[in-house]
């Protein structure tokens, strides 16, 4: 991905900044040195700043199974990254200098200014970090951040959990996944939490799960099946492949499949549905896709309920971040697809401590 350059502590203090951009599409897997190119680019200063701008310097990246999507040159809900563009992420980075009245100097905040160690960011498009008692700024990536939503409009608004429904939640030990089974523990449903360890299943259990699977078990759809007896309510999906084609032959008459994710899809050359999806007609599935930026209007309602259930101690998660700086990034991006994150995956691009000052 291009040789690294040693960083200074003092980002502002260096002549350039990294930033990593796409350097060619991938045909199925990510390719470390081939998929992204490291660049060095021209320092940018307080100086450059217009009006309502803010300068931030990033502190970690968050990583998301979405993001192998953006690299294809196909039709869906944002355009792809483009060849040579700074790969897409949100971000948390502190201001280091403001034209705007919204933040100040030292001020965490969240967007969306991709992969680079600092930025000029319109105002109107960062979000001040808030951080409630019992929570921490990574937060702000997590449970409190697009991972966090995604999990509470999926299942309540999508899902309609109610008490008494049997939830099965695939994927279930990661940042989305984690958050889906705990509410809909909160609402009163039984959850079966379906993950790719045994350490996984275990903690999914100190999450509160009524049941765990691993699905790389060679008992796994046996034992699947033995979990399901009575068939299943609400599917919240993050796999696809042949865990939704099992789901569907186990949903009852008008169960609800919420279509978050198909993780097991994203880096395949022939995409590999679900054979029996005839189910769906003869169970009277609702099987519904959904986008958590559908519901930016309500981001605000839902920060505040996912926050007083945090501060209640009535929501846990756990978060694997990667040192290492933006370098580790590629690698990152592909061990996510292989499941080494339990919670959410983040990059550590720089120590919260050593984040430079404004010149």
């Amino acid at each position: 991905m291009g040789k690294p350059i040693q960083r200074q502590k003092n980002i502002m203090a260096s002549s350039t900044y990294q930033s990593v951009v796409l350097a060619a599409r991938p045909k199925g897997d990510i390719v470390p040195g081939e998929t992204f190119t490291l660049k060095e680019n021209p320092m940018i200063s307080e100086a450059d700043l217009k009006d309502e701008e803010v300068l931030i310097e990033t502190i970690y990246l968050s990583l998301d199974p979405a993001m192998r999507g953006w690299l294809d040159d196909a039709r869906s809900y944002v355009p792809p990254v483009q060849i040579g563009e700074v790969m897409r992420g949100f971000v948390i980075a502190k201001v280091l200098a403001s034209k705007s009245s919204k933040v100040v100097p030292g001020d965490y905040v969240t967007c969306s200014s991709g992969w680079r160690e600092v930025a000029i960011v319109p105002s109107a498009e960062l979000n001040k970090v808030n951080i409630p008692s019992n929570g921490k700024v990574t937060d702000a990536l997590g449970v409190l951040g697009g991972t966090g939503l995604t999990a509470y409009f999926g299942i309540l608004d999508v899902g309609k959990v109610k008490a008494g429904d049997f939830v099965v939640v695939s994927g279930a030990a990661g940042a989305t996944g984690s958050v889906v089974c705990q509410i809909a523990k909160l609402k009163g449903a039984k959850v079966l939490g379906l993950a790719g360890s045994d350490d996984k299943v275990a903690w999914l259990k100190e999450l509160g799960c009524d049941e765990a699977l691993n699905y790389k078990s060679e008992t796994f759809a046996a034992d699947f099946k033995a979990k399901t007896k009575d068939f299943i309510d609400v599917f919240f999906d993050n796999v696809g492949g042949s865990i939704l084609e099992l789901a569907l032959s186990r949903a009852k008459p008008h169960a609800r499949f919420v279509m978050c994710g198909s993780i097991s899809q994203y880096n395949t050359k022939e995409k590999n549905g679900p054979k029996n999806f005839m189910m769906i007609i003869a169970m009277r599935i609702k099987m519904e896709g959904f986008i958590v930026f559908d519901y930016a209007s309500r981001f605000g309602e839902a920060r505040k309920e996912i926050a007083q259930w945090l501060e209640e101690g009535k929501l846990k998660r756990k978060e694997t971040v990667i040192k290492g700086g933006l370098k580790e990034a590629e690698n990152a991006l592909v061990k996510l697809y292989q499941g080494i994150n339990t919670g959410k995956l983040l990059v550590e691009v720089k120590p919260e401590g050593e984040v430079g000052s404004r010149l």
